[in-house]
């Protein structure tokens, strides 16, 4: 150990004050981490004379058994050779780019009479690409236009010059559907084949515009020579061109020519995507994926997105737009922080395509485990609350009561964000007399968890109030003050239209505001009408019954099977009520139905 530690420091010594790239390796000779540095001597020995606060970064300090570096020009340098050398090693304790779901992208194939087509699969030997595109339906509406515009064959038959001249091939039924040249039969027209891909090309890379220009000219020009059904057609498909245009992101020419950046983040994991407009069209896009691995921070994770995407969809446009500045780009690079206008709705749908690539991603995820989305969640909670520990068991309590009477309280106990209902618990309050709310939960609390406590029983990690302040307060008199157990309680408070609002902790509590969209508030709420349904059942019951009992079941010679008989043929104790003799007797016989008719009445007249 202590030669290892003399290696170390006699490395630290030797690292230059230049801008640079450092390299950690472990006993193994294995790359464990790549760093770039301003000033190399001061950011690598950071690493050795101070305590990090992150157990991460005191692990990789504890692996590290030698050190190597480059010298480069400046800190854009060290950025880019950072970057190729984490792609190229991965080593461990570095961000690890995940490459999700294969976008679709546009083959353009190497034929003689080139196929145009979507595909998720790229082999630059079959043709050139166009893409990818991560939103909407754009591949199918560019495609769409495409062939509607020109009638480029469709089919997997190799053609080639010499298969055409033999005569080998015949149209099929496209041809006739005007929908193809009839290429294969060198039929009238197709002569122009060559034309017609080259304008979809044109069109694939963005550049509507022109193609909108050529035609509008073609028309002109074929109306001057009073050739007035083909200007028909030609008008047929500048129509169509407007269509696409009003289906896709067409910006104006203050963006013509762009890079645009979403970026979005979930626990250890970072999103950036990234929208390529070209002469105002959105024409390509991707989101990529990050895993966090040490504290790497927002600009850095996004300059390293934007080098990573660029360099996938070859792009070198100058002006790029993201949502804050990342910690290094280019100097060449204009880079603008978008607050208003159009470049203010581009940022806007990057922003849009980054937050749905990471539900989408985290929906796939659930799907695989479920049990996954509910420790996410509850991590969540746990961070927004400052919990102790991550509340795997949730108990919620609720009291019902219609002035003071059946009054009965609830709780409901949820096992890793999902309920689990053999756990859950109805209570009929004994001590408490009248309507007081705050003396009731005090006794089911008490009686909750005296009893886990006398079985021995395991204790939930967060108890929540169907309510406010007053409930709150109530609970920890229960579990603090009669138990001395310490358990942390919340309470959930309702705006004036009797909605969740916002989440209650502590004592003295504190606000804690949630988004409505946020899994956490669905949870939250989602507890919250189960606990009041639950509650609200147990008293409906219990008050049907005492009803119930109040009415039959003090009658002489009316048992449980002769009350069920009553019940079952007049439906409800009212419409017994209200039936007159002749059907008490139709239904129990003359001297029963009789006796029993008259204790009725007499009841109903008292």
């Amino acid at each position: 150990m202590a030669a290892k530690d003399d290696h170390i420091a006699l490395l630290l010594k030797r690292i230059p004050d230049a801008p640079g790239v450092y390299q950690y390796f472990d006993s193994e000779g294995q790359i464990i981490y790549v760093g770039k540095a301003k000033n190399l001597h001061r950011r690598v020995n950071s690493y050795f004379n101070k305590d990090h606060q992150s157990s991460k970064t005191r692990q990789l300090v504890a692996h590290i058994a030698d050190i190597r570096y480059v010298v480069v020009e400046s800190e854009q340098d060290a950025f880019l050779l950072e970057n190729n050398l984490i792609k190229q090693y991965q080593p461990h304790y570095n961000i690890l780019l995940k490459d999700g779901k294969s976008y679709p992208s546009i083959c353009i194939t190497r034929e003689p009479y080139p196929r145009i087509f979507k595909t998720r699969t790229i082999d630059k030997r079959r043709g050139e690409y166009y893409g990818p595109y991560s939103f909407g339906n754009t591949v199918d509406l560019v495609l769409e236009l495409v062939h509607k515009l020109y009638p480029i064959r469709t089919c997997n038959i190799p053609l080639s010059i010499q298969s055409i001249e033999k005569g080998s091939t015949r149209v099929c039924l496209k041809y006739h559907l005007k929908n193809c040249c009839g290429i294969c039969e060198a039929k009238p027209g197709s002569e122009h084949y060559q034309e017609w891909v080259a304008q979809a090309r044109k069109l694939i890379k963005g550049d509507a515009h022109e193609i909108g220009a050529q035609l509008e000219e073609e028309m002109m020009q074929l109306a001057a020579e009073m050739r007035y059904e083909e200007a028909a057609a030609v008008k047929q498909k500048i129509d169509l061109l407007e269509q696409f245009k009003s289906k896709t992101i067409i910006t104006n020419s203050s963006a013509r020519d762009v890079d645009v950046f979403g970026y979005d983040e979930q626990d250890d994991r970072v999103y950036v995507s990234m929208l390529h407009v070209h002469n105002g069209s959105v024409v390509q896009g991707q989101t990529i994926e990050y895993r966090r691995k040490m504290e790497e921070e927002k600009e850095e994770l996004l300059a390293m997105g934007m080098v990573e995407l660029r360099e996938r969809l070859d792009s070198s446009t100058q002006d790029v737009i993201v949502p804050f500045v990342p910690e290094v780009f280019d100097e060449n690079l204009h880079v603008h922080i978008a607050v208003s206008g159009d470049r203010k709705k581009l940022l806007d749908l990057a922003m849009q395509n980054v937050r749905q690539y990471k539900m989408d991603r985290l929906k796939q995820e659930d799907k695989l485990n479920p049990e996954q989305r509910g420790l996410r969640i509850l991590t969540e909670l746990q961070q927004m609350m400052g919990l102790p520990v991550l509340p795997r068991w949730i108990d919620c309590f609720d009291n019902s009561n219609i002035q003071g009477t059946n009054a009965v309280a609830g709780c409901v106990v949820y096992r890793m964000a999902k309920p689990s209902k053999s756990d859950y618990k109805r209570f009929e309050i004994k001590t408490v007399d009248g309507a007081d709310d705050y003396a009731s939960m005090r006794e089911v609390v008490r009686r909750r968890y005296t009893h886990l406590i006398e079985e021995g029983g395991q204790l939930p990690d967060l108890i929540i109030a169907d309510g406010g302040l007053g409930q709150m307060h109530a609970i920890r008199e229960a579990v603090e003050d009669q138990l001395g157990l310490t358990i942390p309680i919340a309470g959930l408070k309702k705006n004036d239209k009797h909605r969740t609002q916002t989440l209650l902790y502590g004592f003295p509590p504190v606000e804690i505001a949630m988004p409505v969209t946020s899994e956490v508030f669905r949870l939250l709420t989602n507890i919250q009408d189960e606990v009041h349904r639950f509650a609200i059942a147990y008293h409906k019951n219990k008050r049907s019954k005492a009803q119930i009992h109040s009415q039959l079941d003090d009658l002489q010679g009316v048992g449980e099977v002769l009350k069920q008989k009553i019940l079952s043929h007049f439906g409800s104790v009212k419409r017994a009520r209200m039936a007159e003799k002749n059907e008490w007797i139709k239904l129990l016989g003359k001297s029963r139905g009789s006796a029993v008719y008259e204790q009725i009445q007499a009841k109903i007249s008292r």
